[in-house]
């Protein structure tokens, strides 16, 4: 393939301009779900461009309640510089302020009267690793502290600490107080932007194709074009009715990370990170706590998740999280408590609200056990059929689960892959894998539960999972043994 031209400096413009309308639409959608839900202290406006914000005036969100957000938003088509101590010091290339001084001056005139002011730079420049402040910053805070207020002042990070100071006009207080507010939004490329708006317009219940994030980036730009510098509900309203874009309701927000970080974590209404607290370092290899978390500790977490979102019963479970922890999920939220659950698979909107014309009864093969009065229970939508029942009977008689017969349950054409195509396969199978096992579990203590389908499926299931009995839930941890009991599930 042959490399593409340096860009023209009017291409440059127009797509970091396009850059800054994706952020405002961003914004947009904020604005309009945190006042669907609604939330406590929703934002109230969003200004694009705003007056007397100084240079943190690009997208701007006004809330009912200060602190309000005022964001710079930087775009570069070139990766040679990241943001490290030089880029943010350096004179303006007329000689004017650094990027670091305009930020202090700005956040002095905000804060002037004593109220407090959130402050961010969301750019798609990456921070530099070798940065003695920029490399400390926490990557769930986007904040530099704590770790760059530690050190003595003839540490590398003091010394920065005083570099930066002077170059801002600031005291090391006043600096250490900037940075507490200050949030380092780095990395976030043209695609990562885009792709977290899909996500972000279907939780809102919009639609979430390419074609509708750059129907939304344009009314912005639109906007801006006829001199409206705030974006108020009732505009945004009018614009996705005008736009089509409506396709249902929004959501209040759960984000569950185990295995990588949740792009929309900060936009959650509730979020519970257990990234650092899963084995091993890579989102592939991620199957069980590491000790001295334990799995008991995560289900508490998750089962508390109901009480600490607003009083919405449309949910979107958003993030990256195993079958048994999905599973679980489901069962917090479970169907008779009124909850319509949603989960994105493959980029589409699963959701308890979708019908289905009538429920998919699966297949069911039994095997004797003799080892006790309780019931193992193998779903497996997606594993080659003999290997799945193989593990699963190799586990049961192995570990000597105290289980009579073992059933496999699987969708009528068999296990494969998209084995499930939409949300409506999803319910229907979900609801006849319960009600296939309604009779045969009623006269048994417990179910054990083994699970191989789309995450999905197991978290539709965990909604539909009442006059069932009590149910351990295990996880596939890929060791020899294969599982481990995950969660304990009341009936």
């Amino acid at each position: 393939m042959e490399p593409l031209p340096a860009p023209s400096p009017t291409s440059v413009r127009i797509t970091g301009d396009h850059y800054q309308w994706l952020i405002a639409w961003t914004g947009c959608l904020t604005l309009l779900r945190e006042n669907a839900i609604p939330t406590a202290n929703p934002v109230i406006s969003v200004g694009v461009e705003a007056d007397n914000a100084g240079n943190l005036d690009d997208v701007v969100l006004l809330r009912r309640t200060p602190p309000h957000t005022y964001t710079q938003v930087k775009y570069t088509v070139s990766s040679t510089t990241p943001i490290n101590e030089d880029y943010l010091t350096k004179p303006s290339p007329t000689g004017g302020p650094s990027i670091l001084k305009k930020i202090a001056t700005t956040w002095r005139t905000l804060t002037a009267d004593g109220i407090d002011a959130d402050l961010a730079i969301i750019t798609n420049r990456a921070p530099d690793p070798n940065d003695p402040l920029v490399s400390l910053r926490d990557a769930r805070t986007q904040l530099l502290l704590p770790k760059a207020a530690h050190g003595t002042a003839r540490a590398k990070t003091g010394k920065a600490r005083t570099r930066w100071a002077q170059n801002a006009g600031l005291s090391e207080s006043e600096l250490h107080d900037l940075l507490s507010r200050l949030r380092f939004d780095l990395s976030r490329e043209l695609q990562h932007v885009r792709d977290q708006l899909q996500l972000l317009m279907a939780v809102c219940g919009l639609r979430n194709d390419s074609h509708a994030v750059d129907q939304g980036a344009n009314w912005v730009a639109q906007q801006v074009r006829d001199g409206h510098r705030t974006l108020t509900l009732d505009m945004v309203k009018a614009a996705v009715d005008s736009l089509d874009l409506k396709t249902g309701p929004a959501h209040a927000i759960l984000s569950i990370a185990t295995l990588k970080p949740d792009p929309l974590a900060a936009e959650a209404d509730h979020a519970i990170n257990w990234i650092d607290r899963f084995e091993t370092d890579s989102e592939y290899t991620k199957r069980r706590p590491l000790a001295p978390a334990t799995w008991a500790q995560l289900q508490e977490d998750i089962e508390a998740a109901p009480a600490r979102l607003p009083g919405r019963t449309d949910i979107s479970v958003l993030g990256s999280l195993r079958l048994a922890p999905a599973f679980l999920t489901g069962t917090a939220f479970r169907m008779v408590t009124g909850a319509d659950l949603a989960v994105l698979q493959r980029g589409d909107l699963w959701s308890t609200r979708d019908t289905y014309d009538a429920e998919c009864a699966p297949v069911v093969e039994e095997y004797d056990i003799g080892q006790g009065e309780d019931l193992a229970v193998g779903i497996n939508a997606t594993v080659k059929a003999e290997d799945f029942t193989r593990d699963v009977l190799e586990y049961v008689e192995g570990q000597n689960i105290p289980a009579s017969r073992l059933l496999i349950l699987t969708p009528p054409a068999g296990p494969k892959d998209r084995s499930v195509l939409d949300s409506a396969a999803a319910n229907a199978l979900a609801a006849g894998i319960r009600n296939a096992l309604r009779r045969p579990a009623r006269t048994t203590p417990r179910i054990h539960l083994f699970l191989a389908c789309p995450m999905g499926v197991a978290l539709l299931l965990g909604h539909r999972w009442n006059r069932l009995r009590p149910t351990v839930v295990y996880e596939d941890i890929s060791t020899a043994q294969v599982y481990e009991p995950a969660f304990f599930v009341h009936a």
